[in-house]
This record gives C-alpha cells, structure tokens and sequence, in this order.
C-alpha cells in the first residue's frame, strides 16, 4: 500500500510541471522541423527585406524600436552611454520597461494598434505605478482597458503577472530579464499564465532587442504564400522553422516588413482576390515573383 501510494504521489508531482517551461528548458527539444526544406535562403531574406523596404519604406510605428536596437548595438560596440542619432533624425528616448512592453503585447492581441495604444495609456492613466495596478479591483482595471477588447481576460492576466512577480522577486519589475539569454527569457516568461509564446516572441524582439522572429497571422499567410515554409506547416513550426533559416540581423526588419505588408496587400493575405486583380493591379505586389503559384 505504502508503495502505491508513493508511486501514485510521483505521478502526481511529474504531472503538475509546466510544459511550456519543459520544452523552453531544454533546448534539445526545439528541432528543425522542416530539416530538408531548403528555404528561405539569406538572399531569399535579404532580397524579400530590400524589396519590402522600396515599396512600405520602414514602417513609422516600429522606428523608436529599431532606434533601441542599433543603440543598443552601439553601445555594446563602443561602451559609450551618449544618445546616437538614427532613424529620421529621431533620439532614442529612454527605453520603456520590460514590464510596460509586455503589458502592452498583452493588449495588443486580437484588436487593432489604435485601440491596444488607447487601453495602454487609460491604463496608466488610471493608474500611474504598477502597483496601483495590483492595488486595483479587476472591474476598475477592465474599465480602464475596455476600449482594447478582451477586458476580462486581459484585466486577469495583468493581475496574474503582478501577484507572481511580487510573490517570486518582492517587487514589480522585469528588468533581470535583460541579463539572461533567450532560452532563460522564454522558460521565465512562459511561467506566468495566458502568455503563450507568440507574447514572449514580441517581448523579445522589440523590448528586449533579442533576435527572434515572432509570427502572426500575416507573416504566416506570407511564408507559406512564398513558399518559405511547406503547404503542411503550421503556425508553430513556420516559427521554429523561419527562426532557424533566417539571419539574425535580418529578423527585425523582416519581421516589421511582413507585417506591415501583410495588412496592406489582398495578393499576400488572399491569394483568391490576388489573382482575380493581378492584372488590373497597377501597382502589384512585390513578392508575387517569389510564389510558387506564380512562378
């Protein structure tokens, strides 16, 4: 009985570990999906990056971001903390905290740039200090995220991360995050609940300055419209996939790219309509020499 009891309760133990922290923590378990699958090439990327960049230019809402990354870059090179100047002549300003960005990828999800920007500044608007935040009833916080969509459950997941980061570290704060590596990143991030990894992906790469490629709907319609992933993939292994083909140094500007032409162009995210208007098209899509469909 004793030893049934023990083997029962080990069972019990093993099932309760998270998996996401699992498959974070163990880097071997990431693999290659698509190993044989030999695209995207680095001049397939830099090819569809330069393309990109004559027809959008670089998107105007991702600049203070892209600011942050050769700041960073430059001061990881020369040591020196003076403000550079970059992109449209632009400072970089202080960077937001770890905390800020991912609340606000946490807003950002399934609604619009506009609303997510407007439910972030009522939120600390509301409340100024991520303490408040904690200190506040739900409902008061789902008032002041309302215009973002989704307030329950954003409201419970913002409340989550707060009560876990005062529980763990005894205070609200992100920024240990910026010492460790990606791997470390992700399994600390998977553990708080509601964020899955497409969340730790955008924290990543626009609030930690990290190389990794997040991929949403758009930059998954275009991988596969290109032909960059195989017709079988799935969201999940174009992102292992895309990550593990595509230059580091490109990601970011891809990333920005894919996104912002994604949302622009009927051809990319409706291949139907693409080609029921390619020829009245006066201005066609760029990318249409990379499918397979139009090859």
């Amino acid at each position: 009985m004793q030893k049934s009891r023990k083997r029962k309760q080990a069972q019990l133990k093993s099932s309760t570990k998270s998996p996401k922290t699992t498959d974070y923590n163990v880097k071997a378990t990431i693999q290659e999906p698509f190993p044989d699958y030999p695209r995207p090439t680095p001049a397939d990327c830099r090819a569809v990056r330069d393309d990109l960049l004559s027809r959008h230019g670089f998107p105007k809402e991702f600049i203070k971001y892209r600011n942050q990354r050769l700041q960073k870059t430059h001061q990881n090179s020369s040591n020196d903390s003076e403000q550079i100047e970059i992109l449209n002549g632009e400072k970089c300003d202080d960077k937001e905290s770890v905390l800020d960005g991912l609340v606000q990828t946490i807003l950002s999800q399934n609604t619009t740039e506009v609303n997510s920007g407007k439910a972030f500044l009522s939120l600390k608007n509301a409340f100024p200090t991520w303490e408040d935040v904690l200190a506040a009833e739900s409902r008061c916080i789902e008032d002041a995220i309302r215009c973002g969509g989704l307030a329950p459950t954003k409201s419970s997941c913002i409340k989550n991360i707060l009560n876990s980061l005062l529980d763990k570290n005894g205070k609200l704060c992100l920024e240990y995050l910026r010492d460790l590596s990606v791997e470390e990143i992700k399994a600390e991030l998977s553990h708080f609940k509601g964020i899955g990894p497409k969340t730790v992906s955008c924290v990543l790469m626009f609030h930690l300055q990290q190389d990794d490629l997040p991929v949403d709907t758009h930059v998954f319609q275009i991988a596969k419209t290109i032909g960059w992933v195989p017709a079988i993939a799935d969201i999940k292994k174009t992102y292992v996939h895309l990550n593990q083909r595509i230059p580091a140094e490109l990601k970011f500007d891809l990333n920005c790219l894919l996104y912002t032409h994604g949302k622009a162009c009927r051809s990319c995210s409706n291949r139907k309509v693409g080609r029921q208007k390619k020829e009245r098209d006066n201005n066609p899509c760029p990318l249409l020499a990379y499918c397979r469909d139009y090859c």
